[in-house]
C-alpha cells in the first residue's frame, strides 16, 4: 500500500477542536466554583491549558516517530513494569475519599489509571500481532494474553475504580475478538467474571446506593438520586439551542463535578441539543477515521495498536454520555478531551500522536 505523505487531516482536526471545546467547557462549567472555592475563576481552566499544552507538545513529537519502534518487548514490558509499579504505589499515598487513584509527588499529581490504558492496548498489540493463528489455544494464546489485562483490572478495583476496570475490560475483549477469538471463551471469560461483577454492584454499599438510585431517582431525590435527577434537569433545561454559554445554572453548586463526570450535562445546558450533536459528531468522526485506520492497515501491529486507540476513546465517551443521560448508573469516567484531568488529557493526546503517526501509511 502506498506510504500517506502527511497524517490523516481529519482526525487531526477533530482532535484539536475537542481540545478547544473542552478548555471553554471546563472554563465555563468551573468558573463559579473555582472563584468562591479558590479564589480564581481560572483555577481549572489554567490547568487544564498546561495539561493540553504539554499533550499537543507530546502528540506532535510522536506524531513524527515511527510508531514501529513501540513494536519491541524491550518497550512493551518495561510500559508494563512501570504501570504496575505506579498502580502499586498509588495505594501508598494518603487516601483521598476512601480511594487510592492519585500519585502526588509535592504540585505535582497523576493518576495511574490513565497510563494503565494505553499500557494495555500496546502490550496486546504487541502479543496478538504474531499469534492470531494461535488464539484457539485458550492456555498458550488467550491466558498469557489476559493476564497484565486481569492484573491492570485487579489493581484499578482495588483503588477503587470500577470504571476504569470495566473500560478496561471491555478495550481487552474487543481486541482479542478483532484478533479471532472465538465467541465462547470470551462468554466464559465474562460468566467466570460475572461473580466479582455482583460483588462488586451488590454488596458495596455505596455502589448498591447508586444501582438503587439510578432504578428509581425519585425515591430519594436529595440524597442518592441527586445526581442523577440534576444531570437530566441540566439536560432538559438546555432544550434546542441551549440557555447560552456561561449562563448554566445547574452548574452552580446543584449538578455533581461539572467540570469532570457531568460536563456533558453542562453541554447540554449551555448549548442544547445542537451542541450535544456536535460533540457526538465530533467522537463519531474520530471513531470513523481511527477505525479506518485500523481496518487498512496491512500491519498487524498498527492495526490492533490503532482499534485500541481508537476504542479505548469511545468506549470512555460513550460510558460518560451514558451516566449523564441516566442510561448507565453514576461512574466516575471522564469525557475524553473535554473533562477536566490533567492526565486523562494527556494520555489522550499521546494516544492520539501514536494513532496519527500509524494514518501517515494509510491510503
Amino acid at each position: 500500500m502506498a506510504k500517506r505523505v502527511g497524517i490523516d487531516k481529519w482526525l487531526f482536526i477533530v482532535t484539536i477542536l475537542l481540545v478547544l471545546f473542552g478548555l471553554v467547557m471546563v472554563f465555563s462549567a468551573s468558573a463559579v466554583m473555582a472563584k468562591e472555592r479558590f479564589g480564581s475563576p481560572y483555577f481549572f481552566v489554567l490547568n487544564q491549558a498546561r495539561w493540553a499544552v504539554l499533550g499537543l507538545i507530546a502528540m506532535f513529537l510522536l506524531m513524527r516517530v515511527n510508531y514501529r519502534r513501540f513494536n519491541n518487548p524491550s518497550v512493551v514490558f518495561p510500559c508494563v513494569a512501570i504501570t504496575v509499579l505506579f498502580l502499586l504505589a498509588a495505594f501508598l499515598m494518603h487516601d483521598s475519599h476512601h480511594t487510592h487513584r492519585w500519585i502526588r509527588f509535592g504540585p505535582i499529581s497523576f493518576q495511574p489509571s490513565e497510563i494503565a490504558k494505553p499500557t494495555l492496548v500496546l502490550f496486546l498489540a504487541w502479543f496478538l500481532q504474531s499469534r492470531v493463528d494461535q488464539l484457539q489455544d485458550w492456555r498458550r494464546a488467550l491466558l498469557p494474553a489476559a493476564v497484565p489485562s486481569l492484573l491492570f483490572i485487579a489493581l484499578i478495583l482495588k483503588e477503587p475504580d470500577l470504571g476504569t476496570a470495566l473500560v478496561c475490560a471491555a478495550v481487552t475483549i474487543l481486541m482479542l475478538y478483532l484478533a479471532g477469538a472465538q465467541i465462547k471463551y470470551i462468554f466464559f471469560a465474562l460468566l467466570a467474571a460475572s461473580p466479582v461483577l455482583y460483588y462488586m454492584l451488590f454488596h458495596v454499599a455505596w455502589r448498591r446506593a447508586r444501582l438503587i438510585a439510578f432504578l428509581n431517582p425519585e425515591k430519594d431525590p436529595r440524597g442518592t438520586g441527586f445526581h442523577i435527577l440534576q444531570s437530566l434537569i441540566a439536560v432538559g433545561a438546555g432544550g434546542l439551542h441551549g440557555v447560552g454559554l456561561m449562563e448554566g445554572r445547574q452548574k452552580l453548586f446543584y449538578l455533581p463535578e461539572p467540570q469532570t463526570d457531568f460536563i456533558f450535562a453542562n453541554v447540554a445546558e449551555e448549548l442544547g441539543l445542537i451542541g450535544t450533536f456536535l460533540v457526538l459528531a465530533l467522537f463519531l468522526m474520530l471513531a470513523y477515521r481511527g477505525l479506518r485506520a485500523a481496518l487498512r492497515s496491512t500491519d498487524p501491529f498498527a492495526r490492533f495498536l490503532a482499534f485500541g486507540i481508537t476504542s479505548t476513546i469511545i468506549i470512555q465517551a460513550f460510558f460518560n454520555i451514558s451516566v449523564v443521560l441516566a442510561l448507565v448508573p453514576t461512574k466516575g469516567i471522564a469525557l475524553p478531551f473535554i473533562s477536566a484531568g490533567g492526565t486523562s488529557l494527556f494520555f489522550t493526546l499521546i494516544s492520539m500522536g501514536v494513532l496519527l503517526n500509524i494514518t501517515r501509511e494509510i491510503d
